[in-house]
């Protein structure tokens, strides 16, 4: 990656980013939020929904060791991983400050991106609750009281200037246009609006997003999948067992049994469905 911005090669730079994962061989690897296009370096997987369209309806990634659980109530131990990956995550939860709580509880460290405050400004998304950046090395979130901040600001926008910035200057710059924040042991944030409630419902239209199904997309998603299993490590991938390292969402447990299709929590009693393996560990309380 570094290379490639060396050489001036951004666009480049900007896909080889998520070949980079600042820890050793061995290190344990947790991505929240992993969809339907996870990081190769990651060793296990968690995400809120089988399909969403939050991720445009893309299926929900199983190629590893894979959960289905909340990034606001994750369902591990404390401290189980070495690092946690949270790409285009932390901007959806309606409760910011308890999913970085969650980061910090499960990993020792980490790296979480976004798009940028000024990029979700001017062209905000329908599922996005924040707006994040970074001042002098601290994360600084602003909860949104609604998924269009600045009605007049983004009308502006989408009638000049969105061909140019969404069609050119962010693929071309995309560095720019968004937070990438490396922490270790702690991260430093603020909310500068803890007391807005971002829980609100995101707007419906008439239309669905659907999964591309053109020539070119199954060619890409090909591509993309044969190079996920390059990249990984599947070997070791194949052989974790994390059973050892989850707990009861509801409870915090970790006196669990498993079994094909069910996953009971011997404290509380709660269970939880284990489809094909994949735990929904999700409180229903």
């Amino acid at each position: 990656m570094r290379i490639c911005l060396i050489l001036g090669l951004v666009r480049l730079a900007w896909s080889f980013r998520r070949l980079y994962c600042p820890v050793p061989t061995n290190a344990l690897v947790l991505e929240v939020g992993s969809g339907g296009n996870p990081y190769f370096r990651a060793n296990v997987l968690v995400d809120a929904f089988a399909q969403t369209r939050e991720r445009h309806w893309a299926p929900f990634v199983t190629d590893r060791p894979s959960v289905l659980g909340f990034g606001e109530n994750l369902p591990f131990k404390d401290k189980s991983f070495d690092f946690v990956i949270a790409s285009h995550v932390l901007e959806h939860s309606a409760n910011p400050k308890k999913f970085l709580e969650e980061l910090q509880r499960v990993a020792k460290a980490g790296y979480i991106e976004t798009p940028d405050a000024f990029m979700e400004r001017i062209n905000p998304y329908w599922d996005h609750r924040s707006e994040v950046t970074v001042r002098d090395g601290i994360l600084v979130i602003k909860k949104k009281f609604n998924w269009k901040i600045d009605d007049d600001l983004v009308d502006l926008y989408e009638e000049r200037a969105k061909n140019i910035i969404a069609g050119k200057t962010i693929p071309q710059t995309p560095f720019e246009f968004h937070t990438r924040f490396y922490w270790e042991n702690s991260i430093p944030y603020t909310i500068i609006n803890e007391e807005v409630d971002s829980s609100w419902e995101p707007p419906t239209f008439s239309y669905t997003t659907s999964v591309s199904t053109s020539l070119r997309s199954q060619l890409g998603r090909i591509v993309l999948g044969i190079t996920r299993k390059f990249f990984s490590q599947n070997k070791r991938n194949a052989k974790l067992k994390i059973e050892s390292i989850l707990i009861c969402p509801s409870c915090k447990s970790s006196n669990l049994s498993f079994n094909k299709a069910v996953i009971a929590c011997n404290n509380c009693g709660a269970h939880y469905e284990n489809n094909n393996g994949v735990p929904t560990l999700i409180d229903q309380g």
